[in-house]
């Protein structure tokens, strides 16, 4: 465990602006973790925050099964791990404050309590494990699906070059508090932010017949959500370029999905609502953390105004 606050020699917000917490990475060193390493770096040096490494050896959960030398070697093998990122980060941003810790309990929680109430995850989309061909670890996963606080999944290639805009998928005016994050993002970036809206048109003739009478009226209602939510945003945000578009596809994530291509960040609502019984992640979330072509930020739903179903 590290022993300073991974917060210290934080830079103030400014005036009226928001002050997140800090950036939490998972460290395991496989080549996703290092690509969400370096993401999460540079995301700290933007934030003027502390950046804290996490290592979690799982070993509680074994404890019966493991001597007492095993469980010490895999302790250092974790230690060195931590040990080799923050060298990593130090070489590259040496004025970053950066702590570790490591941790004896399952990967996604050993996160969620580093950081808090106020931090953000990052996380590689693959870990270790031994089937490569997954589009999204089991860690990557369980983070998404239980995040409290913001989580961000890193995908696309090792250095991908920069697209310089933020994109927010939006569904509906629920998803404003989503769209903020967004725009805290892009401001931090200082690039445009833009605001999508995709809906699904039918796909067989029969449901394009019915509804043809209102198709135009339908379409207007749907471009109408994003330059609401732009609205509403250019009154907090005068700083950022807000780009608002409406479409239509016969697949909301994919549509995502190729949008993402000219995004250095997708930000979406990540979670059902409170009490929604059913799966977690919603289809579209799930489909953007498996395919997205750049990093995704899932932001939970913490009630109104904090991020649509999906």
């Amino acid at each position: 465990m590290g022993t300073t606050d991974g917060n210290d020699g934080r830079s103030g917000p400014g005036p009226g602006r928001h002050a997140p917490g800090r950036v939490v990475v998972g460290v395991d060193g496989s080549p996703s973790s290092r690509a969400a390493v370096r993401w999460a770096a540079a995301e700290a040096v933007l934030r003027g925050s502390g950046l804290c490494l996490v290592h979690a050896t799982d070993t509680d959960a074994a404890s019966g099964f493991l001597s007492r030398a095993e469980s010490e070697r895999c302790g250092r093998a974790g230690r060195d791990l931590l040990d080799r990122a923050a060298e990593t980060v130090a070489a590259h941003h040496p004025a970053l404050a950066v702590v570790t810790e490591l941790g004896t309990g399952p990967p996604a929680a050993s996160l969620r309590t580093a950081a808090g109430l106020t931090g953000t995850i990052v996380v590689g989309h693959r870990g270790v494990g031994g089937f490569s061909a997954l589009l999204l670890g089991s860690v990557g996963l369980d983070v998404a699906a239980g995040a409290t606080t913001p989580a961000v999944v890193v995908r696309g290639g090792a250095d991908p070059a920069e697209a310089g805009a933020v994109l927010v998928a939006v569904r509906d005016g629920n998803d404003l508090g989503c769209a903020r994050e967004a725009a805290r993002e892009a401001r931090l970036r200082k690039v445009p932010l833009r605001l999508l809206h995709v809906w699904a048109v039918a796909s067989y003739e029969g449901v394009r017949t019915a509804l043809r009478d209102g198709t135009r009226e339908a379409a207007r209602a749907h471009v109408r959500v994003p330059n609401e939510v732009a609205e509403r945003l250019h009154e907090e945000f005068p700083d950022v370029t807000l780009l608002a578009d409406g479409e239509k596809h016969h697949s909301v994530p994919g549509a995502l999905v190729d949008a993402s291509h000219h995004a250095d960040l997708l930000v979406v609502g990540g979670r059902r609502a409170p009490g929604y019984l059913g799966p977690t992640l919603g289809r579209t979330t799930l489909g953007l953390l498996q395919h997205a072509h750049c990093p995704v930020e899932l932001i939970p739903r913490r009630g109104p105004g904090h991020g649509s179903t999906a």
